[in-house]
């Protein structure tokens, strides 16, 4: 578990200073209180790398009586000379805006005299960590499970505080529009997005902070898009209930998603038959533009290992369903082409269980995980990278 660490390392930020050094700020002197230490800052982290919006400076409280306030300055070059930011009676204070370079505080008394300067820190945005170096995705049913190499965090431990993830509208499947948005922070690699729009790709990025707010660059962006999918869906041999043997991946409206029909319906995009050995075999249906093929060699950890429909391969012949094969499927409308799959979990007798998945975006062959399309529902899923 990383929570108690992650603790330590963000209570590590408060007594961090760049630079100890001492100089005096306005030439006065006389103050009868002490200059205030322990002065540090952590960045507001603006999504942009090097370009923080804010910073927040602490330090350790004056314990004297005749305190009445303290001064912030600021320099914009190393070395320069410090101008007035601020003043304020908390031990803290928010510089909001791109920061200076360098910041120091006084103090001063009930008299109006003021303290020599604290010490001086330095913020270098040569700090921030690395990018994380991978994002990977798996499409779920109306959200987006997201990963990535933890790089950040296992290069440089004690330095590390969370990740930000951003979202951005995706026009097209290699195009990101200039609208990215914060979705949150994790301190884990791994990320959700909820209540997304199924069939609506976005384009997803994630950046590493640092016990001090500083921002990386961004991983490699990624695009991913929602989609429908069910679990435990039990169908069976249209020899013996015809009514219950066809599934319809989408009959184009809101909600039909999903359906069981009646395995002679042309509605249907395959169903279930029985030989005369007893085995249960999917069948695509031609009438609904249906061909499929098995994915993979042997059975699937998940429904969600099916993550990218292959582009050819399809055909009208039925394909024996057996306990942890995945089947994906091609259903042409026209000059329309959307994908669909099917995990088989269970397989009776006179029945069998399986999960299913469908993308509604047209031509989008992502089905689950990806460098940038559709997904799953999540449970107990493995995720497999490609």
């Amino acid at each position: 578990m990383r929570t108690s660490l992650r603790l330590a390392l963000t209570l590590s930020a408060l007594i961090v200073a760049a630079c100890d050094q001492q100089q005096t700020v306005t030439g006065g002197g006389g103050a009868s209180v002490p200059p205030p230490t322990g002065l540090s800052y952590e960045l507001d982290p603006s999504g942009l790398p090097s370009q923080p919006s804010g910073v927040l400076l602490t330090w350790q409280p004056v314990n004297s009586s005749n305190l009445q306030s303290y001064r912030v300055y600021s320099t914009a070059t190393v070395g320069g000379t410090f101008n007035l930011r601020g003043e304020t009676t908390s031990p803290s204070f928010h510089d909001t805006g791109v920061p200076d370079v360098q910041y120091t505080v006084t103090s001063v008394d009930v008299n109006g005299f003021e303290s020599s300067n604290s010490n001086v820190v330095t913020i270098d945005s040569r700090l921030a960590l690395e990018a994380p170096e991978s994002l990977f995705s798996t499409s779920l049913n109306g959200a987006v499970e997201l990963d990535w190499t933890d790089n950040a965090f296992l290069t440089n431990q004690f330095a590390f505080k969370w990740y930000r993830v951003y979202s951005a509208s995706s026009p097209a499947d290699t195009l990101c529009n200039n609208d990215w948005m914060l979705e949150g922070a994790t301190v884990s690699p791994d990320f959700i997005v909820g209540a997304l729009t199924n069939g609506v790709r976005r384009c997803y990025a994630v950046s590493a902070i640092d016990t001090l707010g500083d921002e990386s660059a961004w991983s490699p962006i990624r695009t991913d898009t929602p989609r429908p999918d069910a679990r435990n869906v039990a169908l069976y041999p249209v020899q013996t209930n015809a009514g219950s043997a066809g599934l319809e991946f989408w009959d184009g409206t809101a909600n039909g998603f999903g359906l069981v029909v009646n395995g002679g319906s042309s509605s249907a995009n395959f169903f279930v038959t029985q030989h005369a050995d007893s085995t249960l075999w999917l069948t695509p249906v031609a009438a609904s533009g249906t061909t499929m093929q098995q994915y993979g060699v042997g059975p699937l950890g998940d429904l969600t290992s099916i993550d990218f429909a292959p582009d050819s391969g399809y055909a009208s012949t039925s394909l024996q369903a057996l306990p942890g094969n995945g089947y994906v499927f091609q259903v042409v409308n026209g000059a329309t082409v959307r994908y669909g799959a099917v995990r088989v979990t269970h397989v009776g007798r006179d029945f069998l269980i399986l999960d299913w998945s469908f993308q509604t975006a047209a031509g989008n062959p992502e089905l689950i995980r990806a460098g940038g399309q559709p997904a799953a529902v999540q449970t107990g899923r493995t995720i497999v990278r490609r």
